[in-house]
């Protein structure tokens, strides 16, 4: 057997592994009794040992060194390529810290789901000192082999390619307009009459919305599953996708922009190509790629008005006895694309979104670099809120620091994934409007032409090319973040 072959192999082995991983991590957040986490949290720690411990084997190095002078096609050359870039990865994070990070995770998440309705920033921080101390070891194992800062090392795991001066550059460009953008069109929406929607939604009904908007975005039911959870999320393998809202009983906005949005996330995974399951070129891009699956979906097309008015005999029909008349396009539209600032980064709009991403990313940068320390969050938190967005998070913090799952599992270097996939959306926007009408195929309630578009030019690309080349070939151009403003002024003003 070639050596190539014996490592893809190997790694369809480790995808085995991580298939459980992701199914207990799914398990642990939606369905597990409280009183299973200790155990859970040890079985996943355990688990992520052995995926490290096969990911070491010593003879790997040889296989890799033997495969690059095997005669490879293209796409195998690329999958070898990733199933190194992956191995490096792993490699340098020694299994002790592996192990503790894994179990101090578990722990963290877990206390959060409560101590962020108790306010319990106290609490939550004895937890949050581990995870950030055990980030930052591992962020300095890989800033040394990379040399690079250590937030950089970080950044990598989630957007390769992308470093902190890139993001710098283009936040602060996003900061040079983005104020008076949101100023302008607050004052525009003040002329502007909404309906009310009432404020008796009961669950089961807002469950049924959900799958039907599921169904109409193609979501292949045979293959997921929508279920709940305290932090909506996408989770599971492509052939079992799981996602999750979370429901209010007096609105249904959040809950079904938040299903429309994991639904993005959800048609990428069962979008990429079967015959690379299991393989890490078979995978999904890079996290700002992800997003720009979930942002194409919610931004791009669920709150446009053409969308908007496929949704509408869905909420009459469910809700009959609310206010009917405020289901209608028109007013649904106005509703979703409110703009005002406001404290949760997901229950924003999306002209306000990337000032609650810009936050988050300069204190994970400063964080993770050492500038500042876990007790200075909260401090910090609130003086950016109040520049950004005019509102204070003192003593809030539940409404501030607290509010997202993405540090207690010490996933530093995210955040800045979700404004890039809103840019990467608006691109992809602007380039599938060169070939697909997008509204004729709303209206005509066909949306089999987008979902084409995305399948060639984004889910069956997987990882086979890098950012750059994935965006260039679909777009003409590496990312350009002028399309985003550009949507943002032709949606809002």
């Amino acid at each position: 057997m070639s050596k190539f072959n014996e490592l893809s192999k190997h790694f369809i082995k480790i995808s085995r592994f991580n298939h459980l991983a992701s199914i207990c991590g799914w398990d642990q957040a939606a369905m597990m009794p409280s009183g299973g986490n200790d155990a859970r949290g040890a079985a996943l720690a355990e688990l992520a040992l052995h995926v490290h411990d096969l990911q070491n084997k010593p003879e790997l190095a040889e296989w890799y060194e033997a495969a690059d002078l095997e005669d490879l096609t293209k796409e195998q050359r690329a999958t070898l390529s990733e199933m190194k870039r992956s191995w490096e990865n792993d490699k340098i994070i020694p299994s002790d810290l592996v192990e503790a990070k894994s179990l101090a995770s578990s722990k963290c998440e877990h206390a959060w789901r409560t101590q962020r309705g108790k306010n319990d920033w106290a609490g939550f921080a004895v937890n949050f000192e581990e995870i950030v101390k055990l980030s930052q070891e591992e962020a300095q194992i890989r800033a040394e082999r990379a040399g690079t800062s250590r937030y950089d090392a970080m950044l990598n795991l989630y957007e390769p390619g992308v470093t902190t001066e890139n993001l710098n550059a283009i936040f602060a460009d996003v900061k040079t307009w983005l104020p008076n953008m949101v100023t302008e069109i607050i004052e525009k929406q003040k002329s502007e009459t909404v309906m009310g929607f009432g404020n008796d939604f009961l669950i089961e009904k807002q469950k049924l919305l959900g799958l039907d908007t599921m169904k109409l975005l193609g979501f292949d039911f045979n293959h997921g599953r929508l279920d709940v959870s305290v932090h909506p999320f996408c989770g599971g393998v492509p052939t079992d996708v799981r996602i999750t809202t979370r429901y209010e009983e007096n609105e249904f906005i959040s809950s079904m922009m938040g299903v429309v949005h994991e639904t993005g996330h959800a048609c990428y995974e069962q979008g990429l190509p079967k015959h690379l399951a299991g393989l890490p070129s078979g995978t999904a891009r890079s996290m700002g790629i992800h997003e720009s699956q979930s942002l194409f979906f919610e931004m791009q097309l669920g709150r446009s008005k053409e969308f908007l008015g496929l949704i509408s005999p869905l909420l009459n029909n469910l809700f009959e006895e609310q206010n009917a008349g405020a289901f209608g396009a028109d007013n649904l539209f106005k509703a979703y694309t409110r703009v005002e600032a406001g404290y949760i980064r997901v229950d924003a709009d999306e002209a306000t979104y990337p000032a609650h991403v810009i936050l988050r990313y300069e204190i994970e940068r400063d964080l993770v670099n050492g500038v500042i320390g876990f007790k200075d969050v909260p401090e910090i938190w609130d003086a950016k809120m109040q520049e950004y967005l005019g509102l204070s998070t003192k003593d809030n913090f539940k409404d501030g620091c607290m509010q997202d799952i993405h540090w207690t599992w010490g996933a530093f270097g995210y955040f800045p994934s979700y404004t890039l996939g809103a840019m990467y959306a608006a691109q992809f926007k602007a380039a599938m409007l060169r070939t697909v009408d997008v509204n004729k195929a709303i209206n005509s309630n066909d949306l089999s032409p987008i979902f084409n578009w995305l399948s060639q030019n984004i889910w069956q690309k997987a990882s086979l090319f890098s950012t750059d080349e994935l965006v260039a070939q679909a777009t003409g151009e590496t990312l350009n973040a002028s399309y985003f403003k550009q949507h943002l002024q032709n949606r809002y003003l």
